[in-house]
């Protein structure tokens, strides 16, 4: 049986995992159905079709080779076992796909098996019905995730690609005759990783956050999702200037101010720091596995009034990450996974995942989707709601994702900590509003 070493921040995923905080992928599809009995056969459908794509029957197996580099590990391997009625279910009907679908999410994978669930929500109108697809984290990061919900839909007409050629297997020991070049990678590396160090540091000095952010988890979990037609969002960019993503994040801050205003928690002085996701991968390199992240880290102005000089903020803050690269600062954290030995990341998950908290107060990621349309069964999907990991001692994830000329959050929150997930997810639609407004549009 053939096997492949998790990467290292694959690896790091899989050990700061705890029941109450468990790290999968999340996304929430809703489809237009053809008939009432759409779901059902949409369930038969993912569980036939899951038997044919290999990614789906690899589990994850510690690792524990004596006098090897790789003791401590994990590795990925084909699950003898496999049986898709393990991972595709399908439930009784509801009237709220997104009250189904908090209650699935706090549910952790069994790490056993294949860590992966396709949950099939029928619809009591009869007219519609979801599918929540849930991914390990240590399984695959966003892009192959797609890949392996895409490969159980129904086909898609996508342009040809040429083979990506395939990487050598690696060794436990490096070739001699690479190591002048990999020691003064290392000599890079070192000086990488303490001016990383430095920006953590600093990233914790003079921040004000706020108390409705952080929590003790209850392992509860409450989800919500929110549209806004991408056509808004383009008025605003044009008229300001910046990205799609500059908007989208100071939706997230004017939303973050109305939300704590209303709870009565005060906006006053409150500036937290966002987790931005950085992919390393480009969307045809999607399919070898491993997670390729980094990330950009930016203060949220969310005591500022004024909605523009918001926008203009974050605007000012992404445009300087970007400048300085993903491989620099306080949000390239997770690249020093890939300089931590098998062992330390199975030793230090927990303490690592109690770090969380030290180094970013909430977390706003983006996810791609293709943009043509995508159907199971025949039944077209009209919305999709990504949903992100609830890193532990945090309230509130938010995902974003574009999907057929309309913006699509998805928001995870701990469902004790955060009863009001729906002001939120209101405050999200009266902030476009009132970008549109300032803007004069």
């Amino acid at each position: 049986m053939t096997s492949d070493l998790l990467a290292p921040l694959d690896l790091a995923f899989w050990n700061i995992e705890s029941d109450r905080n468990p790290m999968h992928l999340g996304a929430l599809g809703v489809f237009s159905a053809h008939s009432p009995t759409a779901g059902a056969h949409a369930a038969d459908l993912l569980a036939a079709r899951a038997a044919a794509v290999p990614g789906l029957r690899m589990r994850i197996r510690d690792v524990w080779q004596p006098l090897s580099l790789s003791f401590g590990s994990a590795a990925r391997e084909a699950d003898p076992d496999f049986d898709p009625l393990h991972h595709v279910r399908l439930h009784a009907p509801t009237a709220d796909f997104q009250e189904v679908a908090g209650r699935l999410m706090e549910r952790p994978l069994e790490r056993g098996r294949p860590p992966w669930e396709a949950h099939v929500l029928p619809g009591e109108d009869g007219v519609s019905f979801a599918v929540l697809f849930k991914f390990h984290h240590a399984l695959a990061d966003g892009l192959r995730a797609l890949a392996l919900a895409a490969a159980i839909l129904d086909p898609m007409d996508m342009p040809e690609r040429r083979p990506r050629p395939a990487e050598p297997a690696r060794g436990l020991l490096p070739d001699v005759r690479k190591l002048p070049g990999l020691v003064r990678g290392a000599l890079s590396d070192v000086g990488r990783a303490l001016d990383i160090g430095a920006s953590v540091a600093r990233s914790t000095l003079d921040v004000r956050s706020s108390s409705a952010l952080t929590s003790d988890a209850s392992g509860t979990r409450r989800t919500a999702g929110v549209v806004v037609d991408l056509d808004d969002v383009h008025r605003i960019r044009k008229t300001v200037g910046g990205t799609v993503n500059d908007v989208l994040i100071a939706v997230v801050a004017g939303a973050l101010r109305r939300w704590l205003d209303e709870r009565g928690d005060g906006s006053e002085g409150v500036a937290p720091r966002a987790l931005i996701p950085v992919s390393k991968r480009r969307p045809r390199t999607a399919q070898p596995q491993g997670n390729r992240l980094s990330g950009y880290l930016i203060r949220l102005p969310v005591d500022d009034p004024d909605p523009l000089a918001r926008l203009a903020s974050v605007r000012t803050a992404m445009d300087r990450n970007k400048d300085a690269g993903p491989n620099r600062g306080a949000g390239a954290v997770a690249l020093l996974a890939d300089h931590v030995p098998a062992l330390g990341h199975r030793l230090g998950g927990p303490l690592a995942a109690q770090a969380a908290r030290l180094w970013f107060d909430i977390l706003v990621t983006s996810v791609p989707l293709p943009g043509i349309g995508l159907k199971l069964g025949g039944n077209p999907v009209t919305a999709v709601f990504p949903f992100a990991p609830l890193a532990r001692g945090q309230s509130l994830a938010v995902a974003v994702s574009t999907f057929r000329g309309q913006v699509h959050y998805g928001l995870v929150a701990d469902a004790e900590a955060v009863p009001d997930l729906d002001v939120f997810a209101r405050a999200l639609t009266e902030e476009v509003e009132t970008l549109i407004t300032a803007c004069g549009s």
